[in-house]
């Protein structure tokens, strides 16, 4: 006897194949007919008709938001929040502040330069370079933040130097993103104290090949040693750090801390060194960054109160943006799970309110969303003002593609002159 459900499933594999077939020979039709019971998103993005569903899971504003109308006093909603961001950031134990070497002193284009090295709990030796004018008084401190720029090559050289005799892709990667100056270098010599290092995967604190036990699925492994002299080579190893990201991202996560928790905690204790330094005045220090830098520049400025003046640069959008249409440009170490829930992007650095805050953005950057980009502006707006602070915030637009020129760096530099002096 023939069951009402066995003629059923026949007939849905009837249908099915049938279905199957039409496909393969119309694919454009079937591929509406698919789609005409499934509303559409309101407009194209990545995750297509999940895309509003997922833009809506966050509230705006999100519940730990200062622009919501419960949060009244400033220090109790920064002690709140800040405890928040920290726990979702879940950076690694703060370390004692390590000792310091000096690896090399000389004076270069009128500076005094020292090429320092320190050693964190974890991974490689960290080097750095310190940059100050050679006359021995004490300045304002800046921490140099460099750029992610595709490149774990290269860490503080990308923003400083302290000789002529540099390599081609080093003075390309200053054409492209710096007007051809190395930053670092020009604001020491306005009269600032300016530490650049390397950090997490980057430069000396960078993952070698032949150290990670990768079994497959990853580009080719260029031979060591990877030098200078061979540009080929580094532009092999930075494909395979590309590729690697994912794997240290999971890896992080899995240990139960975050990328940016990591870069937070390098970058604090760099500044802990900047600050203990006899030259530096401890009451006066900075940030700044462009694009990786301009991240760091974020997290850091909004979750350590002895930066009292923050320039990021190239990095400040929405949530919402790298949910809907630009996550794919961006590495894996801008994201923090949970944490969108209690605070929009730009509400990380404004944190830091009522502390000087300038964001520097460029009106064709590649790697965000104009209209986002400006929404991120009103909303860090609307928190200095409520802190009554609004002359404590900034945002310019300049045209042009991602970077940080030369007409970017003077109003960048003009900023620190007006709040750290």
């Amino acid at each position: 006897m023939k069951s009402k459900q066995s003629g059923s499933r026949r007939t849905f594999m009837k249908t099915s194949g049938a279905a199957l077939a039409l496909s393969q020979l119309f694919p454009i039709s079937m591929s509406a007919m698919n789609q005409k019971n499934t509303p559409p998103a309101t407009d194209p993005n990545m995750l297509g008709p999940y895309g509003d569903w997922a833009a809506q899971l966050a509230s705006d504003p999100p519940q730990l938001s200062y622009r919501n109308a419960e949060f009244v006093s400033l220090e109790d909603w920064k002690g709140s929040a800040r405890q928040t961001a920290e726990t979702y950031l879940s950076p690694p134990a703060m370390p004692t502040v390590p000792e310091v070497t000096v690896l090399q002193s000389l004076v270069y284009d009128g500076l005094k330069i020292d090429r320092l090295e320190w050693q964190l709990p974890y991974g490689p030796m960290t080097q750095a370079i310190f940059l100050r004018p050679n006359d021995g008084k004490q300045y304002p401190g800046i921490l140099g933040l460099h750029d992610h720029g595709g490149n774990k090559y290269l860490g503080w050289r990308k923003i400083a130097r302290m000789q002529d005799d540099i390599p081609d892709f080093l003075i390309k990667h200053y054409d492209n993103y710096y007007g051809g100056k190395c930053w670092a270098n020009e604001l020491a010599k306005r009269g600032y104290a300016v530490l650049v290092h390397d950090t997490f995967t980057f430069g000396s604190r960078k993952i070698l090949p032949e150290e990670a036990n990768i079994g497959w699925g990853m580009p080719e492994v260029p031979e060591a040693p990877v030098t200078d002299a061979d540009p080929a080579k580094i532009n092999q190893y930075n494909a395979w750090a590309s590729m690697h990201e994912h794997i240290i991202s999971k890896s992080l996560l899995s240990a139960g801390t975050t990328w940016p928790g990591v870069f937070l905690r390098d970058d604090q204790v760099a500044l802990s060194i900047l600050a203990n330094h006899e030259d530096v005045s401890t009451d006066q220090l900075g940030c700044c960054g462009l694009s990786g830098g301009g991240l760091r520049s974020a997290y850091l400025g909004g979750m350590d109160e002895r930066i009292k003046c923050a320039i990021p640069v190239g990095f400040m959008t929405t949530w919402r943006d790298l949910i809907l249409a630009k996550c794919y440009t961006h590495t894996w170490m801008t994201y923090v799970p949970i944490l969108p829930k209690y605070l929009d992007f730009p509400e990380i650095l404004g944190l830091r309110a009522p502390l000087a805050t300038l964001v520097l953005n460029n009106n064709q950057d590649q790697l965000f969303t104009l209209s986002e980009m400006k929404r991120a502006d009103e909303i860090l707006k609307e928190v200095f003002d409520k802190a009554n602070a609004a002359d404590r915030y900034k945002a310019n637009f300049y045209d042009g593609p991602h970077k940080f020129d030369q007409e970017m760096q003077a109003d960048a530099f003009a900023w620190f002159d007006q709040w750290l002096g």
